[in-house]
């Protein structure tokens, strides 16, 4: 197994994070080599890769070092190992659908979601678990350790949980990976890119029938909401898209040299878009889980990323709105 082989399933280097490129690419890519020998389909990898994601919600809930000595600390092992294996799939699915051409709107839709699907569930068994082993943590906010307050507490806990979760959560990885996209875009073009937006996925949701069609229009209702919140969040982007289609027509048309001007100002935003998306948020994830201090990731959650998202919105949005000037 060289290099290259597995280079030659990236996106692209410029999107890669280093983590990625020396752990979870290599072995996702042995993963991807054993689907492909099996015959697998890379949306069955990614349905696998929800599941053991989701489980490993199972044992984060019981890692309380605390009141479950031992056996809690390596019930946080057990549900880190099963977080990154669940990783590994996420990234074997990509790498099998570019080596064996097996694309579809399907497995893009499924992709977005398979983090949801994770960390929804894992949230809420902290949630649980702050409940059964760390309420006396709130001591600072004057409860007693009474039925009443922890309820209290769980239920304060709950509502940063829900916020961290839909209001920060999903808008960073959704932002990120739309700019991810919309690099490739200019990097690659349309073939070397998922970058949809929210009208042909309309569009495609209103030709569907209902009949025999129950569950994929839920996916492409998701999907068109997903992609609408993108496109709500980058409003100066959108404009230098509809300058651009009126300037060239098709996107195909656009010069090489504006493609590479905006290569250059994407680039130094990549590494953020990967600091949005998974490592960062499972490193800091099994540190707090490990030193039994998990309600801290909310906090990391709603300030720090929050902060790092709305830096690199503006800043992107800001070298947009120079562009659409400029032509």
């Amino acid at each position: 197994m060289s290099n290259e082989n597995i280079k030659s399933t990236y996106k692209s280097n410029d999107t890669e994070e280093w983590l990625d490129k020396v752990w979870t690419r290599p072995i996702g890519y042995r993963w991807a080599l054993l689907f492909e020998r099996l015959g697998v389909h890379p949306n069955a990898v990614t349905v696998l890769s929800m599941i053991i994601g989701a489980g490993s919600s199972l044992f984060f809930v019981h890692g309380s070092y605390r009141t479950e000595g031992w056996e809690g600390l390596w019930m946080n092992v057990a549900a880190v190992m099963l977080l990154a294996w669940a990783n590994f799939y996420d990234s074997a699915d990509g790498q099998l659908a570019r080596m064996t051409g097996k694309k579809t709107r399907l497995g893009r839709i499924l992709d977005g979601a398979a983090s949801e699907v994770w960390f929804i569930p894992i949230y809420l068994s902290l949630v649980c678990r702050f409940y059964n082993h760390h309420t006396l943590e709130f001591s600072w906010m004057g409860l007693e350790d009474t039925p009443q307050n922890t309820w209290i507490a769980t239920l304060l806990l709950l509502v940063l949980v829900l916020y961290s979760g839909f209001g920060c959560h999903s808008r960073q990885c959704g932002i990120a990976d739309y700019y991810r996209q919309v690099h490739l875009f200019f990097l690659k073009g349309e073939a070397g890119s998922e970058l949809d937006n929210s009208v042909q996925q309309q569009k495609l949701y209103d030709e569907t029938p209902w009949k025999g069609n129950f569950l994929w229009k839920a996916f492409l209702k998701t999907y068109v909401n997903y992609t609408r919140t993108q496109e709500k969040q980058t409003p100066n982007f959108q404009r230098l898209m509809k300058c651009l289609r009126e300037k060239y027509g098709a996107t195909e048309n656009i010069p090489q040299a504006f493609r590479d001007r905006f290569r250059e100002l994407s680039l130094p935003l990549m590494k953020w878009t990967n600091v949005l998306t998974f490592n960062t948020r499972a490193i800091v994830l099994y540190t707090v889980c490990l030193i039994d201090l998990p309600w801290l990731y909310f906090v990391f959650e709603v300030v720090v990323m929050s902060v790092l998202a709305r830096y690199m919105r503006a800043r992107h949005e800001r070298f947009c709105k120079r562009l659409c000037e400029e032509i």
